[in-house]
């Protein structure tokens, strides 16, 4: 009988623990694969995100920054405009067209009269002459 003790007592050293759930699951080259690629866009989604606000954030940084050229160059045409209007050539040309003030030894002349008449085209000449006349005209002249 101590034989057979010693065999119990032999067999129960010997036998293999049993392996617990998780570890088999993560041994398993394919679930652990799978663990990897969701931890992968779990991760990546957010990057994601931050990227494309940064992108947004640069586009509107690049908007604004053409705007305020814009209005640099405005207002620097404005300068030119208010340096031009307080000199003294313009309050002349002003003082000439408004007030008809001349310098001396000056003579003015005004012109009264139709635009057309100076042009030399009356509304008369042009109803005269027919459409396919004036194609004529156009092309050959």
């Amino acid at each position: 009988m101590k034989r057979n003790k010693k065999i119990i007592k032999d067999n129960t050293y010997n036998r293999k623990k049993p392996k617990s759930a998780t570890f088999h699951l993560l041994s398993s080259p394919r679930i652990f694969t799978i663990i990897a690629l969701v931890f992968i866009i779990i991760t990546l989604i957010p990057l994601a995100k931050n990227y494309s606000r940064q992108r947004l954030i640069e586009k509107e940084v690049a908007d604004i920054s053409q705007t305020i050229e814009e209005y640099t160059e405005g207002s620097q045409e404005l300068q030119e405009l208010i340096k031009y209007l307080e000199s003294d050539q313009s309050i002349v040309e002003q003082a000439r067209l408004n007030m008809g003030m001349k310098k001396p030894g000056e003579s003015v002349v005004v012109i009264r009269g139709d635009v057309s008449t100076l042009d030399g085209l009356n509304e008369e000449t042009k109803e005269e002459i027919v459409n396919w006349k004036k194609w004529l005209k156009y092309f050959f002249n």
